[in-house]
Protein backbone atom coordinates (compact mmCIF):
# COMPACT_ATOMS: atom_id res chain seq x y z
CA UNK A 1 0.00 0.00 0.00
CA UNK A 2 2.82 2.41 0.84
CA UNK A 3 4.46 1.84 -2.54
CA UNK A 4 1.14 2.30 -4.32
CA UNK A 5 0.55 5.60 -2.53
CA UNK A 6 4.03 6.82 -3.41
CA UNK A 7 3.63 5.93 -7.07
CA UNK A 8 0.17 7.46 -7.40
CA UNK A 9 1.29 10.77 -5.86
CA UNK A 10 4.45 10.85 -7.98
CA UNK A 11 2.51 10.13 -11.18
CA UNK A 12 0.01 12.87 -10.34
CA UNK A 13 2.84 15.37 -9.79
CA UNK A 14 4.38 14.51 -13.16
CA UNK A 15 0.99 14.70 -14.92
CA UNK A 16 0.40 18.18 -13.50
CA UNK A 17 3.85 19.32 -14.64
CA UNK A 18 5.10 19.86 -11.09
CA UNK A 19 8.34 17.95 -11.32
CA UNK A 20 9.55 14.36 -11.23
CA UNK A 21 7.44 13.45 -8.19
CA UNK A 22 10.40 12.22 -6.14
CA UNK A 23 9.55 14.43 -3.18
CA UNK A 24 5.75 14.51 -3.52
CA UNK A 25 5.46 10.74 -3.80
CA UNK A 26 7.67 10.20 -0.78
CA UNK A 27 5.75 12.73 1.30
CA UNK A 28 2.45 11.04 0.50
CA UNK A 29 3.78 7.64 1.54
CA UNK A 30 5.21 9.06 4.79
CA UNK A 31 1.94 10.81 5.63
CA UNK A 32 -0.10 7.63 5.18
CA UNK A 33 2.50 5.15 6.48
CA UNK A 34 4.93 6.76 8.99
CA UNK A 35 6.99 3.55 9.24
CA UNK A 36 7.46 3.23 5.49
CA UNK A 37 11.27 3.77 5.55
CA UNK A 38 11.84 0.77 7.82
CA UNK A 39 9.40 -1.29 5.76
CA UNK A 40 11.09 -0.52 2.45
CA UNK A 41 14.60 -0.92 3.89
CA UNK A 42 13.98 -4.39 5.33
CA UNK A 43 15.95 -7.20 3.70
CA UNK A 44 18.47 -4.94 1.95
CA UNK A 45 22.15 -4.11 2.27
CA UNK A 46 22.27 -0.33 2.30
CA UNK A 47 24.96 2.32 2.07
CA UNK A 48 24.10 5.88 3.12
CA UNK A 49 26.28 8.72 1.82
CA UNK A 50 26.41 12.11 3.54
CA UNK A 51 28.56 15.23 3.76
CA UNK A 52 28.50 18.90 2.92
CA UNK A 53 30.24 18.48 -0.43
CA UNK A 54 30.54 15.57 -2.83
CA UNK A 55 27.64 13.43 -1.65
CA UNK A 56 25.77 13.44 -4.98
CA UNK A 57 28.90 12.53 -6.93
CA UNK A 58 30.00 9.87 -4.43
CA UNK A 59 26.51 8.37 -4.42
CA UNK A 60 26.52 8.10 -8.20
CA UNK A 61 29.99 6.55 -8.23
CA UNK A 62 29.01 4.06 -5.53
CA UNK A 63 25.73 3.18 -7.24
CA UNK A 64 27.64 2.34 -10.42
CA UNK A 65 30.03 0.15 -8.44
CA UNK A 66 27.26 -1.71 -6.60
CA UNK A 67 25.37 -1.96 -9.88
CA UNK A 68 27.96 -4.50 -11.04
CA UNK A 69 26.12 -6.96 -8.75
CA UNK A 70 22.69 -6.30 -10.27
CA UNK A 71 19.86 -3.83 -9.73
CA UNK A 72 20.40 -1.16 -7.10
CA UNK A 73 18.01 1.36 -5.54
CA UNK A 74 19.36 4.91 -5.48
CA UNK A 75 18.06 8.47 -5.38
CA UNK A 76 19.93 9.48 -8.53
CA UNK A 77 17.84 12.64 -8.87
CA UNK A 78 19.43 14.12 -5.76
CA UNK A 79 16.33 14.22 -3.53
CA UNK A 80 18.26 13.51 -0.33
CA UNK A 81 15.79 14.10 2.49
CA UNK A 82 13.40 11.47 3.85
CA UNK A 83 10.80 11.70 1.03
CA UNK A 84 13.50 11.21 -1.60
CA UNK A 85 14.82 8.18 0.27
CA UNK A 86 11.32 6.68 0.31
CA UNK A 87 10.93 7.20 -3.44
CA UNK A 88 14.30 5.59 -4.18
CA UNK A 89 13.50 2.50 -2.11
CA UNK A 90 9.99 2.21 -3.53
CA UNK A 91 11.33 2.31 -7.08
CA UNK A 92 13.48 -0.82 -6.75
CA UNK A 93 12.06 -3.41 -4.35
CA UNK A 94 14.02 -5.54 -1.89
CA UNK A 95 16.24 -7.49 -1.78
CA UNK A 96 18.06 -5.16 -4.20
CA UNK A 97 20.80 -3.25 -2.35
CA UNK A 98 20.45 0.51 -1.95
CA UNK A 99 22.88 3.39 -2.26
CA UNK A 100 21.28 6.49 -0.79
CA UNK A 101 22.39 10.10 -0.66
CA UNK A 102 21.21 11.61 2.63
CA UNK A 103 21.33 15.26 3.66
CA UNK A 104 23.80 15.77 6.51
CA UNK A 105 21.13 17.14 8.87
CA UNK A 106 18.65 14.40 7.97
CA UNK A 107 21.16 11.54 8.31
CA UNK A 108 20.58 11.06 12.07
CA UNK A 109 16.80 11.07 11.47
CA UNK A 110 16.61 8.59 8.61
CA UNK A 111 19.58 6.25 9.15
CA UNK A 112 18.14 4.41 12.20
CA UNK A 113 15.21 3.32 10.02
CA UNK A 114 17.54 2.26 7.21
CA UNK A 115 20.05 0.35 9.38
CA UNK A 116 22.75 0.64 6.69
CA UNK A 117 25.79 -1.60 6.63
CA UNK A 118 27.93 1.37 5.58
CA UNK A 119 27.66 5.08 6.35
CA UNK A 120 29.92 7.21 4.17
CA UNK A 121 31.00 10.38 6.01
CA UNK A 122 32.67 12.69 3.52
CA UNK A 123 33.22 16.07 5.16
CA UNK A 124 31.60 18.77 7.28
CA UNK A 125 31.96 22.41 6.28
CA UNK A 126 29.90 25.57 6.43
CA UNK A 127 26.97 25.66 4.02
CA UNK A 128 23.70 27.61 3.89
CA UNK A 129 24.76 29.94 6.69
CA UNK A 130 21.21 30.99 7.57
CA UNK A 131 20.25 27.39 8.45
CA UNK A 132 23.15 25.05 9.25
CA UNK A 133 26.29 27.05 9.99
CA UNK A 134 27.37 25.18 13.12
CA UNK A 135 29.66 22.44 11.89
CA UNK A 136 30.38 20.91 15.28
CA UNK A 137 26.66 20.42 15.88
CA UNK A 138 26.47 18.26 12.76
CA UNK A 139 29.55 16.31 13.86
CA UNK A 140 27.96 15.74 17.27
CA UNK A 141 24.74 14.46 15.69
CA UNK A 142 26.74 12.08 13.50
CA UNK A 143 28.79 10.86 16.46
CA UNK A 144 25.63 10.06 18.41
CA UNK A 145 24.20 8.23 15.41
CA UNK A 146 26.75 5.45 15.73
CA UNK A 147 25.09 4.08 18.87
CA UNK A 148 21.84 3.52 16.95
CA UNK A 149 23.58 1.60 14.14
CA UNK A 150 25.32 -1.35 15.79
CA UNK A 151 25.96 -3.17 12.50
CA UNK A 152 27.14 -0.16 10.50
CA UNK A 153 30.68 0.64 9.41
CA UNK A 154 31.64 4.29 9.18
CA UNK A 155 33.54 5.00 5.97
CA UNK A 156 35.32 8.11 7.22
CA UNK A 157 37.59 10.72 5.64
CA UNK A 158 40.70 10.95 7.84
CA UNK A 159 41.55 14.40 6.45
CA UNK A 160 38.56 16.04 8.14
CA UNK A 161 38.92 16.17 11.96
CA UNK A 162 35.18 16.69 12.40
CA UNK A 163 34.47 13.52 10.45
CA UNK A 164 37.05 11.50 12.39
CA UNK A 165 35.58 12.57 15.74
CA UNK A 166 32.07 11.74 14.50
CA UNK A 167 33.12 8.34 13.13
CA UNK A 168 34.58 7.32 16.49
CA UNK A 169 31.00 7.04 17.71
CA UNK A 170 30.57 3.97 15.47
CA UNK A 171 31.68 0.49 16.49
CA UNK A 172 33.74 0.02 13.32
CA UNK A 173 35.52 2.42 10.98
CA UNK A 174 37.23 2.20 7.62
CA UNK A 175 39.61 5.14 7.37
CA UNK A 176 40.06 6.73 3.94
CA UNK A 177 42.47 9.51 2.93
CA UNK A 178 40.18 11.35 0.53
CA UNK A 179 41.71 14.80 0.94
CA UNK A 180 40.36 18.04 2.41
CA UNK A 181 41.72 21.31 1.05
CA UNK A 182 39.34 23.50 3.03
CA UNK A 183 40.67 23.67 6.60
CA UNK A 184 39.06 26.77 8.12
CA UNK A 185 36.07 24.91 9.56
CA UNK A 186 38.26 22.53 11.56
CA UNK A 187 40.91 24.65 13.23
CA UNK A 188 40.13 23.45 16.77
CA UNK A 189 39.66 19.97 18.14
CA UNK A 190 35.99 18.89 18.04
CA UNK A 191 36.56 16.81 21.18
CA UNK A 192 38.18 19.33 23.55
CA UNK A 193 38.37 22.69 21.80
CA UNK A 194 42.18 23.00 21.74
CA UNK A 195 43.90 24.24 18.59
CA UNK A 196 44.81 21.54 16.12
CA UNK A 197 48.41 21.18 14.99
CA UNK A 198 48.84 20.48 11.28
CA UNK A 199 51.86 18.97 9.57
CA UNK A 200 50.25 17.95 6.26
CA UNK A 201 48.86 15.50 5.72
CA UNK A 202 48.81 14.85 9.47
CA UNK A 203 46.88 16.73 12.11
CA UNK A 204 46.61 16.23 15.87
CA UNK A 205 45.37 17.82 19.07
CA UNK A 206 47.83 18.61 21.85
CA UNK A 207 45.02 18.68 24.40
CA UNK A 208 43.32 15.28 24.16
CA UNK A 209 45.41 13.33 21.65
CA UNK A 210 42.81 13.11 18.88
CA UNK A 211 44.82 12.66 15.68
CA UNK A 212 44.54 11.69 12.05
CA UNK A 213 44.11 7.90 11.87
CA UNK A 214 46.23 5.78 9.56
CA UNK A 215 44.13 5.19 6.44
CA UNK A 216 43.69 1.76 4.90
CA UNK A 217 42.58 3.37 1.62
CA UNK A 218 44.36 6.45 0.30
CA UNK A 219 44.19 8.79 -2.67
CA UNK A 220 47.82 9.05 -3.76
CA UNK A 221 47.45 10.81 -7.12
CA UNK A 222 44.71 11.76 -9.54
CA UNK A 223 45.10 8.35 -11.18
CA UNK A 224 45.99 6.12 -8.22
CA UNK A 225 44.24 4.82 -5.10
CA UNK A 226 46.03 2.51 -2.67
CA UNK A 227 43.97 -0.16 -0.90
CA UNK A 228 45.64 -2.03 1.97
CA UNK A 229 49.03 -1.26 0.46
CA UNK A 230 48.09 -2.31 -3.09
CA UNK A 231 47.89 0.43 -5.76
CA UNK A 232 44.95 0.55 -8.18
CA UNK A 233 44.86 2.64 -11.33
CA UNK A 234 42.03 5.15 -11.51
CA UNK A 235 40.69 6.32 -14.87
CA UNK A 236 37.77 8.63 -14.17
CA UNK A 237 35.94 10.74 -16.72
CA UNK A 238 35.13 13.20 -13.92
CA UNK A 239 37.87 15.83 -13.54
CA UNK A 240 40.12 16.71 -10.64
CA UNK A 241 41.74 15.16 -7.60
CA UNK A 242 38.58 15.90 -5.63
CA UNK A 243 36.73 13.27 -7.65
CA UNK A 244 39.48 10.72 -7.14
CA UNK A 245 38.88 11.30 -3.43
CA UNK A 246 35.15 10.75 -3.93
CA UNK A 247 35.97 7.54 -5.79
CA UNK A 248 38.15 6.36 -2.90
CA UNK A 249 35.26 6.82 -0.48
CA UNK A 250 32.89 5.04 -2.87
CA UNK A 251 35.37 2.19 -3.33
CA UNK A 252 35.60 1.69 0.45
CA UNK A 253 31.82 1.50 0.75
CA UNK A 254 31.54 -0.79 -2.27
CA UNK A 255 33.85 -3.30 -0.56
CA UNK A 256 31.44 -3.39 2.40
CA UNK A 257 28.69 -4.35 -0.04
CA UNK A 258 30.77 -7.08 -1.65
CA UNK A 259 32.28 -5.38 -4.71
CA UNK A 260 35.97 -5.92 -5.52
CA UNK A 261 38.09 -2.75 -6.00
CA UNK A 262 38.89 -3.49 -9.64
CA UNK A 263 35.23 -4.01 -10.50
CA UNK A 264 34.21 -0.91 -8.58
CA UNK A 265 36.75 1.37 -10.25
CA UNK A 266 35.96 -0.04 -13.69
CA UNK A 267 32.29 0.83 -13.27
CA UNK A 268 33.03 4.32 -11.92
CA UNK A 269 35.11 5.22 -14.96
CA UNK A 270 32.05 5.46 -17.19
CA UNK A 271 30.47 8.34 -15.27
CA UNK A 272 30.93 11.57 -17.25
CA UNK A 273 28.74 14.07 -15.40
CA UNK A 274 26.61 14.17 -12.27
CA UNK A 275 23.28 15.93 -12.63
CA UNK A 276 24.90 18.31 -15.08
CA UNK A 277 28.10 18.96 -13.14
CA UNK A 278 31.03 19.20 -15.58
CA UNK A 279 28.65 18.97 -18.53
CA UNK A 280 29.44 20.93 -21.70
CA UNK A 281 26.41 22.98 -22.83
CA UNK A 282 25.78 25.76 -25.36
CA UNK A 283 25.49 29.19 -23.76
CA UNK A 284 25.49 32.54 -25.51
CA UNK A 285 27.02 31.04 -28.62
CA UNK A 286 29.88 29.47 -26.64
CA UNK A 287 30.57 26.01 -25.24
CA UNK A 288 30.29 26.24 -21.47
CA UNK A 289 31.51 23.74 -18.87
CA UNK A 290 29.13 23.87 -15.91
CA UNK A 291 30.68 23.80 -12.43
CA UNK A 292 28.72 23.84 -9.18
CA UNK A 293 30.24 26.01 -6.43
CA UNK A 294 27.92 26.51 -3.48
CA UNK A 295 30.14 27.16 -0.43
CA UNK A 296 33.79 28.02 0.39
CA UNK A 297 35.00 24.41 0.39
CA UNK A 298 33.39 23.73 -2.98
CA UNK A 299 34.79 26.92 -4.46
CA UNK A 300 38.29 25.99 -3.37
CA UNK A 301 38.05 22.71 -5.28
CA UNK A 302 36.54 24.36 -8.37
CA UNK A 303 39.24 27.04 -8.48
CA UNK A 304 41.73 24.25 -9.17
CA UNK A 305 39.65 23.09 -12.15
CA UNK A 306 39.76 26.60 -13.60
CA UNK A 307 43.52 26.40 -14.05
CA UNK A 308 43.34 25.25 -17.66
CA UNK A 309 45.84 25.79 -20.44
CA UNK A 310 45.10 28.11 -22.11
CA UNK A 311 43.02 29.80 -19.39
CA UNK A 312 39.34 30.01 -20.28
CA UNK A 313 37.08 33.00 -19.64
CA UNK A 314 35.02 32.57 -16.48
CA UNK A 315 31.34 33.35 -15.91
CA UNK A 316 30.12 33.45 -12.31
CA UNK A 317 26.31 33.09 -12.10
CA UNK A 318 25.27 33.70 -8.50
CA UNK A 319 21.93 33.46 -6.69
CA UNK A 320 21.22 33.34 -2.94
CA UNK A 321 17.77 31.79 -2.79
CA UNK A 322 16.40 29.47 -0.10
CA UNK A 323 18.10 26.36 -1.50
CA UNK A 324 21.43 28.19 -1.73
CA UNK A 325 21.20 29.86 1.66
CA UNK A 326 20.14 33.49 1.86
CA UNK A 327 23.43 34.67 3.36
CA UNK A 328 26.23 35.02 0.78
CA UNK A 329 28.79 36.47 3.22
CA UNK A 330 30.85 33.29 2.85
CA UNK A 331 32.15 34.78 -0.41
CA UNK A 332 34.69 36.66 1.70
CA UNK A 333 36.28 33.36 2.72
CA UNK A 334 36.82 32.24 -0.88
CA UNK A 335 40.32 33.05 -2.22
CA UNK A 336 39.05 34.84 -5.32
CA UNK A 337 42.41 36.57 -5.57
CA UNK A 338 43.38 33.50 -7.59
CA UNK A 339 41.29 34.88 -10.47
CA UNK A 340 43.50 37.97 -10.87
CA UNK A 341 44.49 38.46 -14.49
CA UNK A 342 41.68 36.23 -15.78
CA UNK A 343 38.73 37.27 -17.93
CA UNK A 344 35.79 37.25 -15.51
CA UNK A 345 32.11 37.98 -16.13
CA UNK A 346 29.35 37.92 -13.51
CA UNK A 347 25.55 37.65 -13.53
CA UNK A 348 22.72 36.53 -11.28
CA UNK A 349 20.51 37.96 -8.55
CA UNK A 350 23.45 38.58 -6.21
CA UNK A 351 26.03 39.45 -8.87
CA UNK A 352 26.77 42.76 -7.16
CA UNK A 353 27.83 40.91 -3.98
CA UNK A 354 30.27 38.94 -6.12
CA UNK A 355 31.45 42.15 -7.76
CA UNK A 356 32.28 43.77 -4.43
CA UNK A 357 34.26 40.71 -3.37
CA UNK A 358 36.12 40.63 -6.70
CA UNK A 359 36.93 44.33 -6.43
CA UNK A 360 38.52 43.82 -3.02
CA UNK A 361 40.41 40.83 -4.46
CA UNK A 362 41.84 43.03 -7.21
CA UNK A 363 40.03 41.09 -9.94
CA UNK A 364 38.65 43.01 -12.93
CA UNK A 365 35.21 41.89 -14.06
CA UNK A 366 32.23 42.76 -16.25
CA UNK A 367 28.66 42.75 -14.90
CA UNK A 368 25.85 41.43 -17.13
CA UNK A 369 22.05 41.09 -16.87
CA UNK A 370 22.17 37.35 -17.48
CA UNK A 371 24.51 34.41 -18.12
CA UNK A 372 23.75 34.32 -21.85
CA UNK A 373 24.90 37.92 -22.27
CA UNK A 374 27.96 37.21 -20.14
CA UNK A 375 28.90 34.18 -22.20
CA UNK A 376 28.33 35.97 -25.50
CA UNK A 377 30.91 38.62 -24.60
CA UNK A 378 33.59 36.13 -23.52
CA UNK A 379 36.70 36.25 -25.67
CA UNK A 380 36.97 32.52 -26.38
CA UNK A 381 34.77 29.76 -27.75
CA UNK A 382 35.13 27.56 -24.65
CA UNK A 383 34.33 28.96 -21.21
CA UNK A 384 33.85 27.83 -17.60
CA UNK A 385 30.69 28.74 -15.69
CA UNK A 386 30.60 28.58 -11.89
CA UNK A 387 27.14 28.72 -10.38
CA UNK A 388 25.44 28.40 -7.02
CA UNK A 389 22.86 25.62 -6.65
CA UNK A 390 19.72 27.36 -7.94
CA UNK A 391 21.68 29.26 -10.57
CA UNK A 392 23.17 25.96 -11.72
CA UNK A 393 19.72 24.34 -11.99
CA UNK A 394 18.53 27.33 -13.98
CA UNK A 395 21.37 26.98 -16.47
CA UNK A 396 20.86 23.26 -16.79
CA UNK A 397 17.14 23.59 -17.45
CA UNK A 398 17.78 26.19 -20.14
CA UNK A 399 20.24 23.79 -21.75
CA UNK A 400 17.61 21.03 -21.74
CA UNK A 401 19.29 19.01 -18.96
CA UNK A 402 17.83 17.32 -15.91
Amino acid sequence: MAVAAQRLAAASSRALGRGSGEVVGGRAALRLFPGVVSELAAGRRIAAVSGTNGKTTTTRLLARAVGTLGRVASNAGGANMTPGVVTALAGTPAPAPAVLEVDEIYLPRVAPSLQPVAVVLLNITRDQLDRSNETRRIASLWRGLGATLPAATAIANVDDPLVVWAALGFSRQVWVAAGQKWLLDATVCPACGQLLVRRPPHWSCTGCGLARPTPSIATEAIDRIVVDGRPYRVDLALPGLVNTGNAAMALAAARELGVAPTDALGAMGGLHDVQGRYRQVPLGGKTARLLLAKNPAGWLEMLDLLETTPPRPIVIHFHARVADGRDPSWLWDVPLERLAGREVHISGERAEDVGVRLAYAGVAYQLHPGPEQAAALCGAAEIDVLATYTAFRELLLKAGGA
